[in-house]
């Protein structure tokens, strides 16, 4: 099960984590779209969770990774580390079994967590979102699985949060987890785990606002309490609006991410029949579906497009763009002002 090249590294890891050679049972666990391997094994009869980075792209660097990985673990966002391994990309953290975790709870507690996580000091490197968004855009585009005429309206409007969202916040740039799903959530019964750190960067907070919300946000109201319960006194219009443009991101990347492989290769027809978004993410959350098919992660991908297209034609949209815009402008004069200010002094 463990892959031959890895199979002297992970002894080595068990001798030194544990003082023993060999485990009693191991489980591979699939889910998630993330090219590690995961397993769970039995040391001495108690479980863990040994995850093998198999790929060389830059996501999943384990210096990136793992520096992340026990800054988190230390905070207690993660589970306890037994093991890091940077060379043979190996580790071996508690293995915690995971249990409903109630939506109505989860907008609570992870609005919690994800307050303290981006409280942390700031992760050692940093994640462009944007940059990252606009590379699968560009990747779907080259595809041609879909005819151009029939993105074009998506697209332009999308090119519209480009104009006003600030990519360039250091106020909003905090260590973040960059991938919150219900797959990398552990609910132990009583409190939620963050695992697969693989993605962890210095980023924008709104990302992983706006990528939990995707489960556990249904309505306007749950929005305004999962974000109050975020931002607390200081939350206003503006977070709210930016949040709004964020999510719009995040459905835009989503689409164009899981389109091309979830196509595989074949021309798509993008007003195909598909569930939708609150109904799918709900049998996302509850593991009711998984997206380990093309037909699935297709699905997904239509779910997001029509998601963003259907908030790009409300007047929302367009109130957010003037609410993030006019913020601009102010914080821009304000600087004005104060080089003036400092020249005259």
């Amino acid at each position: 099960m463990i892959p031959e090249n890895k199979q002297l590294a992970v002894t080595k890891a068990l001798h030194k984590a544990f003082n023993t050679d060999a485990f009693e049972n191991i489980q591979q666990l699939t889910k998630g779209l993330s090219g590690a391997l995961v397993f769970k094994i039995t040391v001495q009869g108690i479980p863990y969770l040994l995850r093998i980075i198999t790929r060389n792209e830059t996501r999943d660097k384990p210096e990136y990774y793992f520096d992340c990985l026990q800054t988190a673990a230390n905070a207690g966002f993660a589970p306890a580390i037994h093991y890091l391994n940077i060379e043979d990309k190996i580790s071996i953290t508690d293995y915690i079994e995971d249990h409903h975790f109630p939506v109505s709870e989860a907008r609570i507690k992870m609005a919690d967590m994800l307050r303290d996580l981006h409280a942390l000091p700031k992760f050692a490197y940093q994640l462009n979102f944007f940059g990252a968004s606009d590379i699968f855009l560009q990747k779907f585009l080259d595809s041609d699985i879909v005819p151009k005429n029939a993105t074009k309206d998506l697209f332009e409007l999308y090119a519209r949060i480009g104009t006003v969202y600030p990519r360039k916040d250091p106020d909003n740039l905090v260590s973040c987890h960059n991938d919150v799903k219900r797959d990398n959530i552990i609910f132990d019964g009583v409190r939620p785990w963050l695992v697969d750190w693989e993605a962890a960067r210095l980023n924008d907070r709104y990302l992983d606002l706006a990528a939990i919300a995707n489960f556990v946000v249904k309505n306007d109201n749950d929005e305004t309490d999962f974000l109050k319960r975020y931002f607390g006194e200081t939350f206003d219009e503006y977070k709210q609006a930016r949040f709004f443009l964020m999510s719009q991101v995040v459905h835009m990347f989503c689409f164009t991410l899981c389109a091309v492989p979830g196509s595989a290769g074949k021309s798509i027809d993008i007003n195909m029949s598909t569930p939708g978004f609150n109904e799918f993410h709900d049998h996302l959350w509850n593991c009711e579906i998984t997206l380990a098919s093309n037909d699935a992660i297709l699905h997904y991908a239509l779910v997001h497009m029509k998601e963003l297209l259907n908030n790009m034609q409300t007047k929302r949209f367009d109130e957010s763009l003037r609410i993030v815009g006019d913020h601009n402008k102010f914080l821009l004069r304000k600087t004005t002002e104060k080089k003036i200010s400092n020249g005259l002094a």
